[in-house]
């Protein structure tokens, strides 16, 4: 995923580091044996770890067992280079490259001359920056309640459908970002009809797949194929919709998703796409234009990240006095009904404004839905938001579980213990300020209420013992060492985890460190056929494995996906990219037998480091952002 990689957050708010360094030294967390992790409910290193398949309580205290490896395959080395590595026990196979055709009579896009392609085409194809993504299943009826249902057992983190479909359904992807000279074989656009062609190359994409003799492919036509990108229409809902901070002085109507990154998914079959660096698109032309401090917070500059869209379409130009709060209306959460194309995308403005990398749901008490949410950027704050009602209650009376309930900020304590800060009203440092302000400036009240500076808080997950993981990629911006992150700066990263009280939507919570990518290097102990640096992309199984994908340098060779079981603190690295790549996103069919993963922006778009998905490199063929589909030969589940 890009990274905006200027803080933006002013706030002398206690950074996490402090608190981690409060608590604990680095070598006591990570090599201090089972007695300090019996005390402080911390796992071990993972290098160290040899409990013959313990298991943990409830508070991760070890519990001595039996139980057999959930990795058990033969991990593939990294060498780095040009072309995909994976397991011995493993096979994979790629899919929908940037400019797949997504209906009939829409030409593929020309590796070899993509400038010939144009913004009609780049509509109807598959977007570039291959991101989050989650596959829905087709399913039938049987059960005899006349419904078709898509279901999901949210305790057993497992399906639960009428009769779910491992061959066929709707796969729903992000599309992040694509430089400039990648999507139009230039530096810069030099026309509106250029910003066009990169705004469609942005967004999401719905598409149906299915596996046949040959493997998975698009099926083309579909009537559930779609693109959204920038300039879809799309609706405000929740208690910031109709805010005057949603509104511009042209009265122009929302529009559009970008800069696509994390994802999530719902219990009622909805695909939740998260946007996240919007701040890069927007520049201004008048040279006597100051930022706002609210624009200032998020990162606007006078040339954003050189895209260059607002010097030919002043929607993107926040100087322009009828653009006012254009940007205002990117940071959301964004709700699609991948079986309805004719529906508009909802941004929930409950679950706040930020820099949104991803949204893990869990099923709390009394049946409400929470959300767990990281805000990725270097030294900003992990949020969660739990709905006022139990989700299938409030489906039947019309209304979102993402649209009423409350949105909070997360503050780490030096006990390992933590407190969910409320961001509304009802908050007394936030009691001059409206609902709607709070929503829509959701970091500026993050930073007031004391929430907790983290190391770019990118994607959560749920575990199997209701657990949350997340992300925190790396901060190349500390200046100080610490206990926690011995290397100033902290280039590598780590993984955190807590656990709310009253599951899920209590106030408090207890956490812990997961795991220091540190702590994974050889020269740390650790092992090479498991070492990596900067985890971005995360998801769990129902059986305790941990799916972790890499964006950034790495020690060995490229970009990867390493699979740990949590219950013995033991990771395999299962799959290797490209030069030049980033290995995101996870989802799987109902059975697990296959998985699919986004490989995106391989060699940075640069055909002399690799040309996949054609082998490699040097070769005319423009590098192309694809999704990886990969089955264990055996047939078991992927991760075994």
């Amino acid at each position: 995923m890009s990274v905006d990689d200027q803080p933006s957050n002013p706030t002398d708010n206690r950074p996490f580091v402090d608190v981690l360094g409060t608590a604990i030294s680095r070598r006591n967390v990570m090599k201090g044996g089972a007695a300090a992790a019996a005390t402080l409910f911390i796992a071990p290193h993972v290098a160290n770890a040899d409990y013959s398949g313990d298991d943990y309580d409830e508070n991760w205290n070890r519990i001595p067992g039996s139980r057999n490896s959930r990795v058990r395959f033969e991990p593939t080395p990294n060498p780095g280079g040009p072309d995909p590595m994976i397991s011995p026990d493993y096979e994979y196979t790629s899919i929908i490259p940037w400019g797949t055709p997504l209906f009939p009579g829409v030409p593929e896009i020309d590796p070899t001359d993509v400038a010939s392609n144009g913004s009609a085409n780049q509509e109807q194809q598959v977007g570039i920056g291959h991101d989050g993504i989650w596959f829905f299943p087709d399913v039938e009826d049987t059960d005899g309640d006349g419904n078709d249902d898509w279901k999901h057992n949210w305790d057993r983190r497992d399906w639960d459908y009428d009769d779910p479909s491992n061959t066929n359904g709707v796969l729903c992807l992000n599309h992040e970002f694509g430089f400039t000279s990648h999507v139009l074989g230039k530096p810069a656009p030099e026309n509106l009809e250029d910003v066009r062609t990169m705004q469609a190359a942005h967004g999401v994409t719905c598409v149906e797949i299915a596996k046949g003799e040959d493997g998975w492919k698009e099926v083309v036509p579909s009537s559930r194929n779609r693109r959204i990108t920038p300039n879809t229409p799309v609706e405000f809902t929740g208690p910031a919709a109709g805010s005057p901070l949603l509104e511009t002085p042209s009265g122009s109507e929302p529009a559009g998703t970008l800069n696509n990154c994390g994802s999530g998914y719902t219990p009622w079959g909805t695909y939740l796409t998260c946007e996240e660096n919007f701040n890069g698109y927007y520049g201004y032309t008048d040279e006597a234009y100051e930022v706002t401090p609210e624009q200032e917070r998020y990162g606007f500059t006078a040339g954003g990240f050189g895209y260059g869209w607002y010097q030919f379409d002043e929607r993107w130009d926040i100087s322009n006095p009828n653009s006012k709060n254009d940007e205002n209306r990117f940071g959301w959460i964004v709700e699609i009904d991948p079986n309805d194309p004719g529906a508009k995308p909802k941004k929930r403005t409950a679950l706040g404004r930020v820099k949104h990398e991803g949204c893990a749901i869990a099923i709390g008490r009394r049946g409400r839905v929470v959300a767990y949410m990281g805000d990725d950027q270097r030294f900003d704050y992990i949020y969660k938001f739990v709905s006022a009602g139990h989700w299938q209650t409030m489906l039947a009376e019309g209304k979102s579980p993402l649209d009423e309930g409350t949105l909070y900020v997360a503050r780490f304590d030096d006990d390992f213990t933590g407190e969910w800060l409320e961001l509304s009203p009802n908050n007394p440092v936030l009691a001059d300020w409206t609902l709607d302000e709070c929503l829509v400036y959701t970091r500026l009240a993050a930073d007031a209420v004391g929430a907790t500076p983290m190391d770019r808080p990118e994607w959560t997950t749920i575990g199997r013992r209701q657990e949350v993981y997340c992300t925190l990629t790396n901060n190349s911006r500390r200046t100080e060492a610490d206990a926690a992150n011995p290397q100033a700066p902290n280039l590598n990263g780590h993984i955190i985890r807590w656990r709310d009280t009253k599951r899920h939507t209590g106030t408090d919570f207890r956490w812990d460190i997961y795991v220091l990518s540190d702590d994974t290097l050889p020269e740390n102990g650790g092992d090479e056929s498991y070492s990596f640096a900067s985890p971005d992309g995360l998801w769990a199984d129902p059986t305790g494995r941990l799916f972790i994908g890499t964006d950034g340098r790495q020690p060995f060779g490229n970009n990867q996906l390493v699979v740990a079981d949590t219950r013995r603190d033991e990771f395999r690295r299962l799959f290797a990219g490209v030069d030049g790549d980033e290995i995101t996103g996870t989802t799987v069919t109902p059975d697990r037998r296959t998985m699919f993963i986004n490989m995106q922006h391989p060699g940075n778009g640069d055909p002399t480091r690799t040309n996949f998905p054609v082998p490699g490199a040097g070769g005319p063929e423009v590098p192309r952002d694809s999704t990886i589909v990969i089955t264990r030969k055996n047939g078991g589940t992927v991760g075994s």
